[in-house]
């Protein structure tokens, strides 16, 4: 068994707006993510299937074209390899759970996430 503290793991500043927080596991990847109103996470898709818990906040999201808005609450299953982005409408903060893990996060290929 491991324990995290969010408050112990450091945070990146992804963009002016966009702030990251990454733990990884064996087989998945945790992120708590701040988005301040008004910023945005451009399309992109991934291999993983990623699962949105909204914290706080109110976050428009652009799925395989379908646009939904999220409300602190909220939770989006996003499946493997589907186009999706984000826009914030309040200050946001979302953990996202990723799996499998982020090996393009590891490698340092987000690219994307720190445009902006």
């Amino acid at each position: 068994m491991t324990t995290y503290n969010w408050n112990e793991i450091p945070v990146e500043q992804m963009t002016p707006l966009v702030t990251r927080q990454v733990l990884h596991a064996q087989h998945i990847t945790v992120a708590r993510i701040g988005i301040a109103k008004g910023a945005a996470v451009p399309t992109h898709s991934h291999i993983n299937e990623q699962v949105l818990n909204l914290i706080s906040g109110r976050l428009k999201v652009l799925v395989d074209g379908v646009e939904t808005v999220l409300e602190g609450g909220h939770t989006l299953v996003i499946p493997p390899n589907v186009p999706h982005s984000v826009e914030a409408l309040e200050d946001v903060v979302a953990v996202d759970i990723f799996s499998p893990i982020r090996e393009d996060w590891i490698r340092g290929d987000d690219a994307y996430l720190r445009q902006g």
